[in-house]
């Protein structure tokens, strides 16, 4: 399943300043991130990334900085007392500052450089979800990063605002919040109370309704993940940074690859990230993986900070094969037919509105047992060819990629986290960003190279490793 791609530069202008204030209440994805914002910091950001062969000019990243401060990412959380009425969203007046960066970076650290832009504190109540971060390499080029809390958007959502905040400075448009992407945020309209009280009723009303459809549909489970192997359990400090690495391979080569083997650009990814599993010694010969797959459900003029859903699937692994592509396909369609329709959607699914219900204390009893995917695979289509050029400076490479931030090496144990793999591509390049956060069976990124450059060998996949 393919998650958003941006929109080549929008042509359409935001809502209507005369329009009526629009209410914008956060998403049930929105409020579980929240709640784990709350619970764990920012353990899991967004960054989109770009590396320039030549710098872009200090006015122009100055002013691209200012229409994102006015745009789709602008925007912060307001809470309120009435029981079950959601949090909404209304534009922010704060941002981090624009951090740039004087000293070089070597070719040799472009990755940690990357990496160390995600240790940033964010607040989804005063709208400091993002930040912009420039730096000059020893080649003469620049890296720019733009990472965003998750809390307020997701790729989608991302990629929409950084849309827009360079189609804005093309044309030379003011900064301004009403007439861009900012005027989706949505604010306060008058009338208050007696809009909370509506929406708790909705709630409710929702949540008895997500209920009685979880009871009808008890009997659809998901896909098991497998649990994680208590040993080896290496001797690591109490702090741990997930093994990450970026690969580039040419977008021919790689549909060759999966037609070769009688599947799609989408299953080859799956298929890759399932030997890598398997070779790292996190799985055994036989075992049915669980593979979460991100799908958008974002629309034009969409307000949602989070608009996507999972689609969860079931793979074999078997040790010394590659991946069979044809039953990832199967899988892949019969899962999206099954989501598709609510009657044969898990259980879970439908009590998304009693999630938001839960108090802070339950949900800190819940996060105890709370398991992170064993492998995520997310397909961004092509993202980069949309925005590749800030200002006339067209970038190189463009990678847009979920980080794991650095955290309690115990934490990342009792999570049972596992792989996660991004792929994006420019129409010429695929870009692939791969997290290893498995602490035991990917200490450090050499560890994770040499499973994943075993792995492409296997395919005849031919990696340039970004270092």
């Amino acid at each position: 399943m393919v998650a958003p791609t941006a929109p080549a530069r929008p042509r359409t202008a935001a809502p209507d300043a005369a329009a009526p204030v629009r209410m914008n209440r956060l998403t049930a994805d929105d409020d579980l991130f929240l709640k784990l914002h709350d619970l764990y910091g920012n353990a899991l950001v967004n960054q989109l990334a770009w590396r320039f062969d030549q710098p872009v000019h200090p006015a122009v990243l100055q002013r691209f900085h200012a229409h994102l401060a006015h745009g789709f990412l602008a925007r912060r959380v307001r809470t309120t007392a009435v029981p079950f009425a959601r949090p909404w969203w209304v534009p922010a007046a704060d941002s981090i500052p624009l951090a740039r960066q004087t000293e070089p970076v070597a070719e040799n650290g472009v990755l940690d450089w990357f990496f160390a832009q995600s240790q940033v504190d964010f607040d989804p109540r005063t709208g400091r979800v993002w930040r912009l971060s420039a730096a000059p390499t020893s080649t003469g080029g620049m890296l720019l990063s733009l990472v965003t809390s998750h809390v307020g958007a997701d790729g989608g959502a991302v990629l929409y605002a950084v849309g827009d905040a360079m189609h804005r400075l093309d044309i030379g448009a003011p900064l301004d919040t009403e007439t861009s992407s900012g005027g989706l945020v949505g604010g306060t309209p008058p009338g208050l109370y007696r809009r909370h009280i509506g929406d708790a009723l909705g709630q409710l009303q929702a949540a008895a309704q997500g209920v009685r459809a979880a009871v009808a549909t008890r009997a659809v489970k998901e896909p098991a993940r497998n649990t994680r192997p208590a040993e080896p359990a290496l001797p690591l400090p109490d702090r741990h940074s997930a093994a990450d690495l970026v690969v580039e391979v040419g977008l021919p080569e790689w549909h060759s690859v999966a037609v070769m083997h009688d599947g799609t650009a989408n299953g080859l990814m799956i298929g890759v990230a399932v030997g890598m599993l398997g070779r790292s010694g996190r799985i055994t010969d036989g075992s049915t993986i669980r593979v979460d797959i991100p799908h958008s459900m974002r629309v034009p003029g969409d307000p949602r900070g989070n608009a996507t859903t999972g689609l969860p699937i079931a793979v074999l692994y078997r040790a010394g094969e590659l991946t069979d592509l044809a039953e990832v396909r199967v899988a892949v369609k019969r899962a999206a037919r099954a989501y598709a329709d609510p009657a044969t959607t898990p259980a879970l699914q439908h009590l998304q509105p009693v999630q938001m219900m839960l108090p802070r204390f339950v949900l800190d009893r819940f996060s105890r047992t709370a398991k992170a995917p064993e492998c995520l695979c997310t397909n961004l289509g092509e993202t980069g060819r949309a925005v590749a050029t800030l200002g006339d400076v067209r970038a190189r490479s463009v990678l847009m990629r979920p980080v794991v931030c650095t955290n309690d090496t115990e934490l990342f144990r009792r999570v049972e986290v596992g792989l996660n793999l991004s792929w994006s591509s420019d129409g010429d390049t695929v870009t692939l960003a791969i997290t290893g956060a498995d602490p035991d069976r990917f200490p450090t990124r050499e560890s994770l190279r040499e499973c994943v450059a075993a792995e492409f060998r296997a395919w005849g996949l031919h990696p340039t490793f970004w270092s």
